[in-house]
């Protein structure tokens, strides 16, 4: 497994100290947020041409870093048209940027069924699944055009909100373009984390063959509420998770979430640990 970091996790500097510092600190890889982290030059829309991509594919190179997810973490159910059409623009932006960036995925998350992207009951209703796997549908036609992954990454409080659902999106819209970011703690919250081996093994056996990258990230229950924290330091079991990766899906790209410089380096000493354990 090749463990790697959200780059906007990084110390706070340009690009390239970035890349150089997490090198050093012993990833393999990123997850590359581009508004998260470059602040020196454009990146709309209309500056992710081939020659910006292929600059910054060289300089990921020199560090010896993949770009394991180009995150594009934007609302897909949004009911006004208007604003969802730029949202599928943008998607699509990413799409060819990544086809010559070199990306392991573009990823996303799977929204909300309205303009605040925050969460409702109606998240969790029939109308919102569908409503996203018909959004979602050209995105990952357009995908499979230019020869990139997408990969949704199913989260609790979303539409996407458990495995059961995320195995249907991948079904109904069946296409060997669409893969999954599996991060477990994002399918448990304060009601159902005591039953996270069960939520867990069941996230392996339904999505565990099209998972492509792992998040990997810890969680504590702190004044009756889910906290994130980094890896090492919470009540995750790793264990559930960790030895089917290892047997099926070799050198895959795991990226830390939730930590910051000073605590990235324990926090994928714990991972590499429980990765040699497994």
């Amino acid at each position: 497994m090749q463990f790697g970091i959200r780059l906007h996790d990084a110390i706070k500097a340009p690009l390239e100290e970035r890349l150089k510092a997490v090198k050093e600190q012993g990833f393999a890889c990123a997850h590359l947020a581009l508004s998260k982290v470059i602040s020196e030059n454009s990146v709309a829309e209309s500056a992710l041409t081939p020659g910006y991509a292929m600059y910054l594919k060289r300089l990921f190179d020199k560090y010896e870093l993949d770009v394991a997810v180009l995150g594009c973490y934007l609302n897909l159910a949004n009911p006004d048209p208007e604003k969802l059409k730029a949202i599928q623009n943008k998607y699509m932006a990413n799409i060819r940027f990544a086809a010559h960036l070199g990306v392991g995925v573009v990823g996303t998350e799977t929204g909300a069924p309205n303009l605040e992207y925050k969460f409702e009951d109606a998240c969790w209703n029939e109308e919102s699944l569908q409503i996203f796997i018909k959004n979602l549908r050209p995105v990952v036609k357009y995908a499979e055009q230019m020869g990139v992954l997408m990969a949704i990454e199913p989260v609790v409080r979303h539409i996407v909100c458990n495995p059961v659902r995320a195995r249907r999106v991948l079904d109904e819209i069946n296409s060997p373009n669409l893969r999954i970011i599996l991060d477990p703690v994002n399918l448990l919250e304060i009601y159902n984390y005591e039953k996270q081996d069960e939520i867990l093994d069941e996230a392996v056996e339904l999505l565990g063959k099209d998972v492509a990258v792992l998040h990997v990230k810890d969680f504590v229950i702190k004044d009756g509420k889910l906290v994130s924290v980094p890896v090492g330091q919470g009540m995750c079991h790793w264990e559930r998770v960790i030895p089917y990766m290892k047997k099926e899906k070799p050198f895959m790209h795991a990226t830390l979430e939730n930590t910051s410089p000073d605590n990235a380096v324990a926090a994928l000493k714990h991972i590499q640990t429980v990765y040699q354990e497994s």
